[in-house]
Parts: structure tokens; C-alpha cells; sequence
């Protein structure tokens, strides 16, 4: 069987059970993008390290994930998907039960790295399996079952690392993944089918060096930014400047090269370039939204972490509902519709949560996280399907790695951008509030203030003074929805670019 001709059926001739051990490493992988962000703190205490020190924990499997998704489409084709599905599964199994049993900070950071390598390609080859092994007339309903791995899996991960990390131990946020990990591995071994291999593959390894250079810097400068007060620090201003100079080297390589790294050919297919530039527009409002949802539910409206992950649940509800509707009507209603559908209700949700208010009841977080959750999933799916249906099959092993990388780098500057604003918005606003509190200030001379709040002493003064930073923090969440729900409308010109498949 050559790379190029797709496995219609798997070793034991089961496309279910195919799909379920895919479907189980995609969620193992999806998971761990956010299971373990809220143990970061009880990590802290058992390593003995700095809030600095321990963010590590998070940016280096984020650095090793965007460093080793490039090269999977290359691996698959050139040792063999199976058996690069095999090992994948397997490290990333094993690396996860040497995260759990780290007794110090320099063994965690290196058992993460090795856990970022070995996670990157789970993703893609998921995808890349579930592509082949369904008909092409079958792609939507295929995408709709991975989809809800990839997007449910961030959503819920907070939800069950607080769960697991308050009744049990941070510890149990990586040792989940054992029985995942052996029931995946068994399960791949069984049905997954062996494709063909080319093993006169070379590998381009300046291209692979300078991509990986300019995409792990960026990872690194987006992630360690917040930390650093940005372009103040020179770490981020040596990082930007190493992420731009490896960028245009290696674009100048591809351009020059004989055998590129990443053939540019790839984005002559003009769904496969609009899919690309979607899934990242989409994963910045996904990744950003959740970057601001559940500390502003935590720390303003004082919701303990498990009551904001269960007012989260319907928003993974919602998504999980569309994916199914989407994956039903791909093939008989036009895809940029259901595109255009799903841009317009996640503008609509996010606007209406920029007109939230400290006041704001769960009732209306649960029905408008639901509705946001069925726009991520009319997005989703087509966009999965619309990247691949025109793709020819020897281009997507490459296709769903540079597809997976898209989607993380636009999740990372998602989350970047909007903390960033949150934390200058917040500056802002607060200069903005001190002018109004004021004993010459109209509004107090007129009406006064509460003897809790007197500007005549200093517990009266410290009152205010956090009433201030709450308002001004809320203002800064509300301008972040904001922008959020006008990036969504951006998504809708870029639809029009698409030329969907005849409808069957």
C-alpha cells in the first residue's frame, strides 16, 4: 500500500474501534494542554520553588509540544505512522507517570520536555488516521468525532485537574493518563493498520532546525512575556529578534531548497490555506476566552474552582452538540453557512459577555456558554473538514502537523494577547476610577459615601482602594470579551475565500 492511497479499513477490519484508540489519544493529549495549570500552585509548595521557577512546568512542555509538531508528518511517512503512533503513545504514557513521581523542579521540567515531544503527534496523526480511514464522503463525520477530543479536552481540563488535584494530589493529574495511555497502546496495536512507508525520505535537517528555532522562541517569548513585563525584559527582545531572524531564514531555505522541510506547495490548495488561517483565528478566541473565563469567575465573583469548572461544563456541552449536528449536515448544507453560523454566535456571546456585570447571575453564564459552545462547534468541524477535502492524500501528513501547529501558536498568542490586555487594561481603568473619588468629585458631594468607604481613614481608604482594582479588573475582562467577539467577526470574510465541495 503506498502512502498516498488511503486505508479504508484497519488491521481487524473494525473503523470503530480505530476511532475509539485515536479518539482516546487525542483526549489524553488534549487534556494535558490545561489539566495541569491549576496544580501549578501545589506543585509550587511539594518542589520547593518560586512562582517563576514553576511556570516552567508549563512553558517547557508548551516549547516541546511546538518544536516536535512540525516533523510528524515527515516521521509518519518516513519510519511509518503506526510506528511512530506506537512511540508516541508509549513516552508520552510513560513521561506522564515520571511527571507524577518528580521529586524536584529540574526532574519535572525535563520529564515535561520529554512529554511536549512525545504529545505532538498524537494530535495530527489522530486526524491523519481518522482522514484515512473514513470516505471522503465521511470526512465531516469524522471531524466532528475528533473535534470533540481536541476542543472538549482544554475546556474540561481545568475542571478535572481541580477535582483530582483537591481530592486527591497534584500528583494524580498525570498518573490519569496510565490506564489512558495502556488502553490506547493495546488498542493501537490490535486495529490500527500499517500504510506504507517511504525510506528513502531525507530528512531537511537545516529547515527542521531553523522552523523549530523560530517556532519554540516564539513559544517561549509568548509564554514567558506575561512574566516579564513583555519587550521591557531583554530575554523577550532576544527571543523576538532569534524568532524573526530563524523565520526569514528558513522561508529564504524553502523557497531555495531542492527538498524543503515543509513543501510551500502544500498552500496552493486554497481550502487547506483559509482552513489554516481559521483554525487560528478560532483557537485564539477559544484559548483566550478560557485564559479569562475562569480566574475572572474565581477571583472577582469568588466562585471556588469547582463551581467555575461546572458553570464551564454546558460550554463543552454545547460544543459536543453541534459537532454531532455539523458532522450530520456536512455534504448537504454549504460549509461556509455553518462557518458563517458559528463566527456569528460566537460574536454574539461574546458581546453579550462584555456587558456582564459583577452582578451577573450563573444562570446567565450557563445559557451563554452553551450557545458560545455550539459556535466553537459549528467552527470546528467544517474547518477540520474544509482543510482536508481538496488536500491530496500524499499531502496530509504534512497538512495535519502544520494544521495542529497553527492551532497551538494561535491558542498561545490568544492567551498572550488577552492577558496583556488585561493586565494594561486594568492599569487604565484604575487611573481612570481614582479621578471620580474624590471629596470634590461631584458624584460625592452629592450623595456622599458609606462610612465603610470614608476618605477620612485609612481602613475607609483601603476599602476603596480594592473596590477600585475590582471595578477596573472587570472593566479590563469586559474589553477583553470585546475584542474577542470582533476577532470572530474577522473569521467571516476569510470564509468567503473557501471553495467547498459540491454538496452530495
Amino acid at each position: 500500500m503506498s502512502i498516498a492511497e488511503p486505508a479504508r479499513a484497519s488491521a481487524g477490519g473494525s473503523r470503530a474501534a480505530v476511532t475509539g484508540c485515536v479518539m482516546l489519544a487525542t483526549i489524553m493529549q488534549a487534556l494535558d494542554t490545561t489539566i495541569a495549570n491549576v496544580a501549578v500552585p501545589y506543585m509550587q509548595a511539594s518542589l520547593n520553588a518560586s512562582l517563576d521557577q514553576v511556570n516552567w512546568v508549563l512553558t517547557s512542555y508548551i516549547v516541546a509540544a511546538a518544536i516536535m509538531t512540525p516533523p510528524t508528518g515527515w516521521l509518519a511517512r518516513r519510519f511509518g505512522r503506526k510506528e511512530v503512533f506506537l512511540v508516541a503513545v508509549a513516552g508520552f504514557t510513560v513521561a506522564s507517570i515520571l511527571c507524577g513521581a518528580a521529586q524536584s523542579l529540574e526532574q519535572m521540567v525535563a520529564f515535561r520536555l520529554l512529554q511536549g515531544m512525545f504529545g505532538a503527534p498524537l494530535v495530527p496523526l489522530s486526524q491523519a488516521v481518522l482522514l484515512d480511514t473514513y470516505p471522503r464522503e465521511r470526512h465531516g463525520e469524522a471531524m466532528a468525532i475528533w473535534g470533540i477530543g481536541v476542543m472538549v479536552g482544554p475546556i474540561l481540563g481545568p475542571t478535572l485537574g481541580g477535582w483530582l488535584t483537591e481530592n486527591y494530589h497534584w500528583r494524580w493529574v498525570f498518573y490519569i493518563n496510565l490506564p489512558i495511555g495502556i488502553l490506547t497502546l493495546v488498542g493501537l496495536v490490535a486495529f490500527l493498520d500499517r500504510p506504507g512507508r517511504d525510506r528513502r525520505l531525507r530528512m531537511d535537517w537545516m529547515g527542521f532546525g531553523l522552523l523549530s528555532l523560530a517556532v519554540g522562541t516564539f513559544q517561549l517569548m509568548l509564554d514567558r512575556g506575561e512574566h516579564l513585563d513583555w519587550f521591557t525584559s531583554a530575554e523577550i527582545v532576544i527571543e523576538a529578534l532569534i524568532a524573526g531572524l530563524a523565520l526569514y531564514l528558513f522561508l529564504a531555505h524553502v523557497l531555495t531548497a531542492e527538498r524543503p522541510f515543509v513543501d510551500l506547495a502544500i498552500f496552493r490548495d486554497r481550502n487547506f490555506a483559509a482552513g489554516v488561517v481559521l483554525i487560528g483565528i478560532t483557537a485564539f478566541i477559544l484559548f483566550g476566552s478560557l485564559a479569562l473565563l475562569t480566574p475572572f469567575m474565581q477571583s472577582l465573583l469568588g466562585y471556588p474552582v469547582l463551581t467555575a469548572g461546572m458553570i464551564l461544563a454546558p460550554r463543552g456541552m454545547g460544543t459536543m452538540l453541534a459537532m454531532f449536528l455539523v458532522g450530520r449536515l456536512i455534504g448537504r448544507v454549504d460549509i461556509r453557512i455553518l462557518l458563517t453560523i458559528g463566527y456569528t454566535l460566537l460574536a454574539l456571546t461574546l458581546h453579550d459577555m462584555a456587558g456582564f456585570t459583577l452582578d451577573v447571575g450563573f444562570e446567565r453564564f450557563l445559557v451563554s456558554g452553551f450557545i458560545q459552545g455550539m459556535g466553537f462547534g459549528f467552527c470546528f468541524v467544517p474547518i477540520s473538514t474544509l482543510s482536508f477535502t481538496t488536500l491530496a492524500p500524499e499531502h496530509r501528513p504534512q497538512g495535519t502537523s502544520l494544521f495542529s501547529l497553527l492551532r497551538n501558536i494561535g491558542g498561545s498568542v490568544g492567551i498572550s494577547v488577552v492577558i496583556f490586555l488585561l493586565a494594561r487594561g486594568g492599569q487604565a481603568a484604575r487611573s481612570e476610577l481614582v479621578g471620580f473619588v474624590q471629596p470634590l468629585a461631584p458624584a460625592i458631594q452629592a450623595h456622599g459615601l458609606p462610612d465603610a468607604w470614608s476618605l477620612e481613614t485609612a481602613e475607609g481608604l483601603s476599602a476603596i482602594q480594592a473596590e477600585l482594582v475590582r471595578q477596573a479588573t472587570a472593566i479590563a475582562y469586559f474589553a477583553d470579551f470585546q475584542l474577542l467577539a470582533m476577532i470572530a467577526l474577522l473569521g467571516i470574510p476569510v470564509v468567503s475565500l473557501a471553495r467547498p465541495p459540491r454538496r452530495r
